[in-house]
C-alpha cells in the first residue's frame, strides 16, 4: 500500500502513525463507527465523529480519551490531512480520508448508499486508494427501498394486533433499532424497547440525534401493558425468559441476511424483513466507482467473488484484506 498498510493491529497509516478501527490496543485510533467490531476497548486515544461520542462512552466506558470532529473538519498529523465524511451506515458513521503528498486514501468502514433519514447520507470521496467492505458482495443481494420494507413491517404489526398478538421485532441495538423506530406507524399501537436499545437511544439523543423517545420494558409492567404493542429488542434476547411477558406474540427479525431463506429458518423467527445497514451488490459497485480509486481493498464479506467481479468486469484493481471486521453483523 501507499498510505495504508495492514498490520497485526489493523489498518495503519505510517506517515501519520494512526490506526483505523484497530483490533488491538494502539496509541491513536480513528474510529469509523461505534459498532463493536470497529470500535474496541483499550486504545490510548480515540478520534471519531461527534455523533459517535456518547455511544462509544456507553460501550467502552466514560473514562476513555476521546476527541470528536464534524464531517469535513480537517486535522493534520505529521503532515497528513485527516477528515471524516458521511458513510450512511448508522448515526455518526464515517469514512476516514487521509491525504499526504498528493496521495489520497479512504477507509470507508461500513456503509450504505440509501438515505435512511437518520444517518448522514453516504457521500462518495474521490481517492487513489479505497478500502471497502463487501458484506453483501454477491448479485443475490438486492434491497427493496426502505419505504417498501417498512410498509411490510407496519402491515405485519397491524395484522398481529388485529389477531390479538403482540409483535416482537429483533434488530441490532445500535443503528437498526433506531432506524426502525423512526419509520413505525405510530397509529397502530404502543412501542416499547429492550433496555439495551433504550440505553443506546438515550446516548444518541444526548448527542443531538432526533429520536422518538419510547419507554423501555421494565419488571413492573403487566402483560396487559403490551396489548397490541410492538417491542424492539436485540437478537440476543430471542428465546430468553425475558420474552415470556409478551405472550401471545409473533416475532420478526430485520437483517440483510433474511434474504436467504435458510438464515430465516435458523433464526426461528415468524417473519424476516430484509433490512440492512450495509450496501447491497449494486450499492457497493456504485460507491466504489464513484471514488474513481486506482486501488480497492476489500474487507469482510464476499471478498473473493466481489474482487474477481471488479477486476474482470469493471477493470478495477481489487485486493482482499483479512481483517476482524464483520462480527457484529453476523451475531
Amino acid at each position: 500500500m501507499n498510505l495504508l498498510e495492514l498490520t497485526d493491529s489493523g489498518l495503519f497509516c505510517p506517515p501519520a502513525g494512526i490506526f483505523i478501527d484497530p483490533w488491538r490496543p494502539v496509541d491513536l485510533a480513528v474510529i469509523t463507527h461505534a459498532h463493536s467490531d470497529h470500535s474496541r476497548w483499550g486504545m490510548n486515544h480515540y478520534l471519531a465523529h461527534h455523533h459517535s461520542a456518547e455511544v462509544m462512552k456507553l460501550r467502552l466506558g466514560s473514562e476513555i480519551s476521546l476527541e470528536t470532529v464534524d464531517y469535513g473538519q480537517t486535522l493534520e498529523i505529521n503532515g497528513v490531512k485527516i477528515s471524516l465524511h458521511p458513510a450512511g451506515h448508522i448515526p455518526g458513521s464515517a469514512q476516514v480520508r487521509m491525504e499526504y503528498k498528493g496521495q489520497v486514501a479512504v477507509v470507508s468502514g461500513d456503509y450504505k448508499v440509501e438515505n435512511d433519514g437518520l444517518s448522514a447520507p453516504f457521500e462518495p470521496v474521490k481517492c487513489h486508494e479505497f478500502v471497502s467492505e463487501c458484506t453483501f458482495g454477491l448479485p443475490i443481494y438486492k434491497w427493496e427501498t426502505q419505504a417498501e420494507i417498512f410498509n411490510q413491517v407496519n402491515s405485519w404489526w397491524r395484522q398481529n394486533a388485529a389477531d390479538g398478538r403482540n409483535s416482537v421485532l429483533f434488530a441490532y441495538s445500535l443503528g437498526k433499532a433506531q432506524r426502525i423506530l423512526q419509520n413505525l406507524d405510530q397509529s397502530v399501537g404502543e412501542v416499547f424497547v429492550h433496555g439495551a436499545v433504550w440505553n443506546t437511544n438515550q446516548a444518541l439523543i444526548s448527542n443531538g440525534i432526533d429520536l422518538w423517545d419510547v419507554p423501555r420494558v421494565t419488571q413492573e409492567m403487566s402483560k396487559s401493558t403490551f396489548k397490541g404493542a410492538l417491542i424492539i429488542a436485540p437478537p440476543s434476547a430471542m428465546g430468553t425468559p425475558w420474552m415470556k411477558r409478551f405472550g401471545p406474540y409473533r416475532t420478526g427479525i430485520c437483517s440483510g441476511w433474511m434474504s436467504v431463506r435458510g438464515t430465516r429458518r435458523r433464526r426461528a423467527a415468524d417473519r424476516g424483513f430484509v433490512l440492512s445497514d450495509h450496501a447491497d451488490w449494486e450499492g457497493l459497485i456504485q460507491a466504489i466507482q464513484a471514488t474513481e480509486a486506482e486501488q480497492v481493498y476489500l474487507t469482510h464479506g464476499s471478498t473473493a467473488a466481489f474482487g474477481k467481479y471488479l477486476q474482470e468486469e469493471k477493470g478495477i484493481n481489487a485486493v482482499e484484506l483479512q481483517t476482524l471486521f464483520g462480527v457484529e453483523e453476523v451475531e
